[in-house]
């Protein structure tokens, strides 16, 4: 086991964020991290409902030096989250915003190129839930500038 997955473990990961994370390590091949392209839907299929693919913004609007677009959004999340969240930038949503952790979280990822782990508060529409743990992943087309987020969410429920 890579000391990175025994971190990632110990700040909370649960065991599907787990396989994901495994998913991304392989597809790594001696890089710091993986591109889009590398990922294959059909090999992680039981992951879909649970990511969200985000693209990196850099620079594109002048109050935005960085900025973070939901690219994909399985299922899962989709139907937990508050709105429909597809396409649109984190800068539009002001609950996404600096200082939110999530925002923090891939603000970390983007510019330090090493996934984390995170848990906050669940405040969706769906009252049986508690937290929500993400897993967010770095990817790069040219192996070294980050341009998108892979990110894994599990949404724990309350204890009845």
């Amino acid at each position: 086991m890579t000391l990175l997955r025994d971190r990632l473990e110990r700040e909370g990961a649960t065991p599907l964020l787990l396989r994901g994370f495994d998913y991304w390590d392989g597809l790594r091949n001696g890089r710091a991290m993986p591109a889009r392209a590398d990922i294959d839907p059909a090999a992680i299929k039981p992951l879909l409902p649970h990511i969200a693919l985000m693209d990196v913004l850099r620079d594109a609007d002048p109050d935005w030096p960085l900025d973070f677009r939901y690219r994909l959004i399985g299922t899962q999340v989709d139907a937990m989250m508050n709105g429909r969240y597809t396409g649109l930038r984190m800068s539009s949503l002001p609950h996404q915003r600096p200082p939110a952790k999530i925002w923090a979280s891939l603000q970390r990822v983007s510019e330090g190129g090493e996934p984390t782990v995170n848990r906050v508060p669940y405040i969706g529409p769906h009252k049986d839930y508690l937290s929500v743990v993400d897993m967010v992943m770095p990817l790069a087309a040219d192996g070294r500038n980050i341009d998108m987020l892979f990110c894994l969410i599990e949404f724990i429920p309350r204890r009845s």
